[in-house]
């Protein structure tokens, strides 16, 4: 299922750096895209869970921790 969360996210975003850890039907999501430029954590947060919909609303994945950053905040955790 991993390579499947990956493809949607990928699919609906364009993004420079996807990680996605699978647990059970926990899923962590590490997003960086230039698309959250000027957003709020919780904007960011939601183009995560809206390509993710899917998956959430079947059941297949129960809780999701995401973290979403801009390429610049990416730099500056790295």
């Amino acid at each position: 299922m991993q390579k499947e969360i990956i493809d949607l996210i990928q699919a609906q975003m364009s993004v420079d750096h996807l990680e996605v850890e699978l647990s059970g039907n926990h899923c962590s999501v590490t997003v960086v895209s230039a698309e959250f430029e000027g957003l709020s954590a919780v904007k960011k947060q939601q183009c995560i869970y809206q390509c993710l919909n899917e998956k959430i609303a079947s059941g297949e994945i129960h809780a999701v921790n995401i973290r979403a950053l801009t390429p610049s905040q990416w730099q500056a955790n790295a």
